[in-house]
């Protein structure tokens, strides 16, 4: 017996290992929200090299010199609904959080398949921006998910922002909202572009973005948020008043919203802690917005960072979803890397804790986010009312009621969250709110 269950045990400790080696990103757990499903679609994926050009070098500028400029090289991977019924590929020489090791990631979509066309005016454009540090594969889970449901998802690698080219935060505090509103331009162009592998398959006029911790911030920015006069001038942040384009009230920053993006989707967003923003800045967002927090968010804050945000932008529509004790990580990056289990010699913690969090479970998460990101861009790109309901919930999901007939039909007193199996969305909260006056 005992020689079983020691043989029992290497098998396990094997078996897990080999698992863990396949580095997958498409996990859907048994316990996942409805519609955390893949849908219908076979995927592909390519990557862009795109030149942001004449562009105000932050990380070189010397403060009372003129300003140097320089064209912004911007690394842009493309996930798209694809012809036939292949599933399957991976994603080479992907960077870990130390910048130096690459691993390899396996996922659904297929490296350069032939996209398929959608039936009107093309699928719904979802822009994707990382954090500091980052990269564009950070939440390619996400990507992959939606661009089954009938999206073109764009992820964006951030010059100066990356694991491998992370340099002065002065660059992520000035281009990040320009970053997102330059790839949506440029996605656009490509549309309409007979020459390009994207033509006629993106409805530009129809976009969604989602921000993570600095991408976060760049969304709340893009979405209306315009800064505050003394985020502008602290001495780590951007320098000689760069910022200043960002300034809520400013010229500059009334015309950086842009009508095309319908919603937005924003994990953790970092800022509010910081004094980056206050009530009138964050009155400035008018397009619909959907945060997500770990009520224990140490880098972003919660009650006094994300929460606070959700809660002076009042003229948007806005939800907030709230993982109880969860951290930074909440919901938005993709499981960790088998490689990123080991510590490394240029950091002081192991690479593992970039992406997971120590109470929950990360593909969990990512399952519980990829089913309201489908609810709500379905509801806002899609025009999928249908989806509503996904989204108006009682808020503690740990008071709702689960009460189900014999014959499977939900009786009246049922008010369990919609898509979730009976037992499976404790540790949640669903707040939301409507713009003011309305």
């Amino acid at each position: 017996m005992r020689n079983f269950c020691l043989a029992a045990t290497v098998l396990a400790v094997f078996s897990g290992t080999a698992l863990a080696q396949e580095n997958r990103i498409d996990r859907i757990r048994p316990d996942a929200p409805e519609l955390a499903a893949f849908g219908p679609h076979a995927i592909g994926v390519r990557t862009l090299e795109l030149v942001h050009a004449d562009q105000i070098d932050i990380v070189n500028l010397e403060p009372g010199k003129p300003h140097p400029r320089y064209d912004r090289p911007l690394t842009v991977e493309i996930w798209y609904p694809a012809t036939g019924s292949a599933v399957g590929g991976t994603y080479q020489n992907v960077y870990l959080r130390d910048g130096r090791k690459t691993v390899t990631l396996e996922g659904r979509a297929v490296r350069d398949a032939t996209p398929k066309a959608a039936s009107q005016d093309g699928w719904p454009l979802v822009l994707i921006s990382h954090g500091y540090p980052g990269n564009r594969f950070l939440l390619s889970h996400l990507a992959e998910n939606l661009a089954t449901k009938g999206y073109v998802v764009a992820s964006v690698d951030h010059t100066d922002s990356t694991y491998h080219d992370q340099s002065k935060f002065g660059s992520t505090l000035v281009n990040r909202p320009f970053d997102q509103l330059f790839v949506l331009d440029e996605i656009a162009r490509l549309s309409a572009d007979t020459s390009s592998f994207l033509s006629g398959l993106v409805d530009a006029e129809t976009t969604g973005l989602i921000g993570y911790s600095m991408g976060g911030y760049g969304a709340v920015i893009t979405a209306g948020g315009g800064v505050t006069q003394a985020a502008t001038e602290l001495s780590w942040g951007a320098p000689d008043g760069t910022l200043s384009v960002h300034l809520a009230g400013s010229e500059t920053h009334r015309s950086l919203p842009d009508p095309r993006i319908k919603a937005v989707l924003a994990f953790a967003p970092w800022g509010m802690e910081r004094g980056f923003w206050d009530a009138e800045g964050l009155a400035g967002i008018k397009t619909p917005i959907f945060f997500v927090a770990g009520s224990v968010d140490d880098v972003s804050g919660y009650e006094n960072g994300v929460k606070a945000i959700y809660e002076q932008a009042v003229n948007a529509e806005r939800l907030l979803l709230t993982f109880d004790n969860a951290n930074h990580n909440a919901a938005a990056p993709m499981p960790a890397p088998a490689e990123s289990w080991s510590p490394v010699d240029t950091l002081d913690f192991v690479p593992f804790e970039h992406y997971a969090d120590p109470v929950w479970d990360t593909v969990r998460m990512n399952n519980v986010a990829q089913h309201f990101a489908t609810a709500y861009f379905g509801l806002h790109l899609k025009g999928r009312d249908d989806l509503a309901g996904y989204l108006d919930l009682v808020e503690n999901a740990g008071d709702g009621v689960w009460a189900v007939n014999e014959d499977g039909s939900f009786k009246p007193e049922h008010s369990y969250w919609k898509g979730f199996a009976n037992r499976t969305a404790k540790g949640l909260s669903l707040i939301k709110a409507a713009p003011a006056g309305k």
